[in-house]
């Protein structure tokens, strides 16, 4: 009997976190030929959601719940590092707590994985009902910029939801970088993937944790991620910076052996090239110090995350859930 590990990452879910576990035992009713183990990570939680992950492991069958505690909240990318890194079960899938990532979708999954010969199915969606238009707007550019400028392709509405063999996991695993950015690491890592189309689906209880400007800036680091384009831009810009520099300067030669040297003090033509010049620079230093910051923040090798309490067993392999 093959297992299903699901990582579950949690930031104040308290209203969800059993019914994220009643969902999915009802799905596994009808997969007599697999077992599941849900493993909760709480990722720094101020609500009561630690305490209603224990309550569920104390009230559900022996091993089919565990969870991790982070010491504050590293965010959710730390999140699935921490599930993934944990795991062992057989098949492994992140989820959101909040039900907007459908239990039943792992039926086709296990599908496509055990039947149809896949290494890992993911979960697409096709449709943002329910989701504030310019959200969905910046969502389709981010995917259709971030596929162009870099050597990963992102389809359009791919979550983080995927079941994957063990060998996939155990190579995103492997990439242990800071600043991850988990979607690009599935891409960058390739194997045989299937898509598996579903439509929005609202949450289950509580609030989104995720404001636009945090969307805004999670893209904006799984850019930065990904992308060496900016850094090419920026000679490229130089060159054509040059180029229109010395245009400039053989136009006012002419134009001033034309005039037959009229005196011109040429002093609006100066600030604004100064103040041209000054703006390029600027940028561009930005963007060169915004990847030497990814640089300082990789070489000190801090931890992704502390873990401060957890019931998973750490010295020998994981009792297996009872069936």
């Amino acid at each position: 009997m093959k297992t299903v590990e699901i990582i579950v990452p949690c930031y104040n879910e308290e209203e969800c976190v059993e019914l994220f576990y009643t969902r999915v035992c009802e799905v596994f009713e009808n997969l007599p030929e697999h077992q599941f183990i849900i493993t909760y990570i709480d990722d720094g939680s101020k609500d009561a959601t630690l305490e209603k992950i224990k309550e569920l492991v104390r009230t559900a069958k022996k091993g089919r719940v565990q969870y991790l505690s982070f010491s504050r909240n590293f965010g959710k990318e730390a999140a699935i590092y921490a599930g993934l890194s944990k795991s062992t079960g057989d098949y492994v899938t992140i989820m959101d707590a909040d039900l907007q990532h459908p239990p039943e979708l792992l039926v086709d999954m296990l599908d496509a994985i055990e039947k149809e010969g896949y290494d890992c199915a993911s979960a697409r969606r096709i449709s943002r009902k329910g989701e504030p238009p310019i959200r969905s707007a910046f969502s389709k550019m981010f995917y259709r910029i971030i596929s162009k400028v870099t050597a990963i392709e992102l389809v359009p509405g791919s979550t983080d939801y995927r079941l994957m063999k063990r060998k996939v996991v155990e190579a995103v695993v492997s990439m242990p970088e800071y600043e991850r950015f988990t979607k690009g690491l599935y891409a960058w890592a390739g194997y045989k993937n299937k898509w598996i189309e579903y439509r929005n689906v609202e949450r289950a209880g509580g609030k989104s944790k995720w404001s636009f400007w945090g969307l805004l800036r999670y893209a904006y680091s799984g850019f930065i991620s990904f992308a060496t384009t900016p850094l090419r831009g920026v000679v490229y810009f130089g060159i054509l910076t040059v180029l229109v520099s010395i245009a400039s300067a053989i136009y006012i030669l002419i134009g001033a052996i034309n005039s037959g040297g009229d005196n011109r003090t040429g002093y609006a033509s100066i600030m604004i090239l100064i103040l041209f010049l000054g703006g390029v620079i600027i940028t561009i230093l930005g963007m060169i110090g915004e990847y030497l910051a990814r640089i300082y923040m990789e070489v000190k090798r801090r931890p992704i995350y502390f873990e401060r309490e957890s019931n998973i067993d750490k010295e020998v392999d994981k009792a297996k859930p009872e069936e």
